[in-house]
C-alpha cells in the first residue's frame, strides 16, 4: 500500500507546482527507538512504563503520519529535531529507512538535531531482561546520515554548528538553526538550547543578504524561541533558547517572520513584536510519542502561510490509541506536578498545593493540544486553587489560559 501511495504521489508532483502553492508538512519529537532495541521482555514493559510510550504503537503512529503526508500530496517534510529516543545509532538508521522512500519518491526532506539526537552518553537498549548501552552518533557522523536530509544540498552551511541554509524555491529559504549543547553532555543529555554568538551572526548575515533579493526565509530550530505559556522562562526554562527575548527581537527586525519549533511536546503557536514593530511567529509543534500526537500540514501560496493541524487518533487494532495516550499523560504529569511542587518547599498547606497540582495536571494537557479552552474541569480547578490560597478578588472570567494567537488552524501573512 505504501509504495502505491507514493507512486500517486509522484505522479502528482507537477499537479501541486502547478497550483503555484508549495506544500509543506512539520512533525517533531519522533523519540524512534528501533524495534531491535526494544525486544519483548520485562526491560521493554519498564521502559514503557517509565516513559509511557509503547514502540510497536508509536511506530505505527509514524507509519499512519507519513502515510497521511503522502496523501496530502506535500512537497516538503520538516522535522523538527528529536529523532531518536537517546540518539541511538540503530534508531537514526531505522528511522532513515521509513523516510527514504519518501526522499526517493520526489518529497524533499530537512531535518535539524535535537537534544536527544547527537552525542547522548546513556544510550540504552531494552532487550528481554537486560537494559544495556547501546552506541549513538557523533555530530559529524549526524552530518553524515542526513546528508540527503538538508546538509548535501545545502546553500550555506554554519562552521560552529549543525545550522544549514537551504532554498525552498527560488523565492523562499529554510533557515535550520542548531540550538543544541551535545558538546556538553556527560552522563546524560541537557534539555536546554542556546544559539551560539556565532552562528546567530552567521544566521543575521544571511537575513540581511536576502533583503535585497526578494527572498522569504522561514527558520526552523528545536528548541522555542517565544515564551509559549505565561512564566514558561520561569518555570520552563530549559524549552527556550538562552536570552530568548533578545535573540527573538533580533531575528525579528532582522526579517525572520516564522520559525518552526519543537521540544515542548506541545502544539502552540505564539508571536512576539519587537520594538521597532516587527512580529515573529514561533510555530511549535507537539511530540508524535505523547498526546496528542499531532502532525502539521502547511500550504504557501504566495505570502499566505496556512497552518492545518491533525491528530493521529487511531491505528489498526487500537480504535482509542489517543484517549489512551491522553490518560497516559495524565497519570505522568500527576505524578512529576505532585513531585516538583513537593520539592520546591512553596509555604501553602497540603489541601492548596493538591489544589495547585490539579490545576497545573489540567492546563497541561490542554496546552498540549492546542487551543486551549476552559471546560468544566479545569475551571473547577482553578476555583478550588483560587479559594484555598485566598484569592476573594479572583475573577474565573477574566482567566487565560493561551496567549494569541489560535494553535492549530492559523493562516498568517508574511511581508
Amino acid at each position: 500500500m505504501r509504495i502505491f501511495i507514493l507512486l500517486l504521489f509522484s505522479l502528482s508532483l507537477s499537479i501541486v507546482h502547478a497550483a503555484d502553492s508549495l506544500r509543506i508538512a512539520l512533525i517533531s519529537d519522533l523519540h524512534y527507538l528501533a524495534s531491535g532495541l526494544a525486544a519483548q521482555g520485562k526491560a521493554a514493559e519498564r521502559y514503557e512504563a517509565a516513559t509511557g510510550r509503547n514502540v510497536s504503537e508509536l511506530h505505527s503512529v509514524l507509519d499512519a503520519t507519513l502515510d497521511s503526508i503522502v496523501n496530502a500530496k506535500t512537497e516538503v517534510l520538516l522535522i523538527a529535531g528529536d529523532m531518536t529516543n537517546h540518539g541511538e545509532r540503530d534508531s537514526h538508521i531505522e528511522l532513515l529507512g521509513k523516510i527514504e522512500p519518501l526522499r526517493a519518491a520526489g518529497m524533499r526532506i530537512f531535518v535539524i538535531p535535537g537534544n536527544h539526537d547527537i552525542n547522548v552518553p546513556n544510550a540504552r537498549a531494552y532487550r528481554e531482561n537486560e537494559i544495556a548501552p547501546t552506541p549513538g552518533i557523533s555530530p559529524s557522523e549526524f552530518e553524515q546520515l542526513y546528508a540527503p536530509f538538508g546538509y548535501s544540498e545545502a546553500l550555506r552551511r554554519d562552521t560552529a554548528s549543525l545550522s544549514y541554509l537551504t532554498a525552498l524555491t527560488d523565492s523562499l529559504w529554510l533557515l535550520c538553526i542548531d540550538t543544541n549543547r551535545y558538546a556538553e553532555y556527560k552522563s546524560s543529555s541537557i534539555s536546554g538550547g542556546r544559539i551560539l554568538p556565532e552562528t546567530l551572526q552567521w544566521a543575521l548575515d544571511i537575513l540581511r543578504e536576502v533583503r535585497e533579493k526578494r527572498i522569504t526565509v522561514l527558520g526552523m530550530m528545536h528548541h522555542g524561541l517565544v515564551e509559549h505559556l505565561p512564566y514558561q522562562s520561569v518555570f520552563f526554562a530549559d524549552y527556550l533558547i538562552d536570552d530568548w527575548e533578545n535573540n527573538a527581537r533580533i531575528l525579528a527586525d532582522n526579517g525572520l517572520q516564522v520559525v518552526f519549533t519543537g521540544h515542548f511536546h506541545a502544539n502552540d503557536i505564539t508571536s512576539l513584536t519587537s520594538e521597532n514593530g516587527n512580529r515573529i511567529f514561533d510555530v511549535e509543534t507537539g511530540s508524535l510519542s505523547q498526546y496528542p500526537l499531532p502532525f502539521r500540514l502547511l500550504t504557501l501560496k504566495g505570502k499566505t502561510l496556512d497552518i492545518d493541524t491533525r491528530f493521529v487518533e487511531s491505528i489498526p487494532g487500537n480504535a482509542d490509541l489517543q484517549e489512551k495516550y491522553r490518560l497516559k499523560m495524565e497519570a505522568f504529569s500527576r505524578h512529576s506536578t505532585g513531585a516538583k511542587l513537593q520539592n520546591l518547599g512553596m509555604p501553602i498547606s497540603g489541601e492548596a498545593r493538591e489544589a495547585l497540582a490539579e490545576m497545573l495536571v489540567q492546563m497541561s494537557l490542554l496546552h498540549a493540544h492546542g487551543d486551549e479552552t476552559l471546560d468544566d474541569k479545569i475551571l473547577k480547578a482553578v476555583v478550588q486553587f483560587a479559594a484555598v490560597a485566598g484569592d476573594d478578588d479572583f475573577d474565573v472570567q477574566s482567566f487565560q489560559l493561551d496567549f494569541p494567537p489560535a494553535d492549530n488552524q492559523l493562516t498568517i501573512q508574511l511581508k
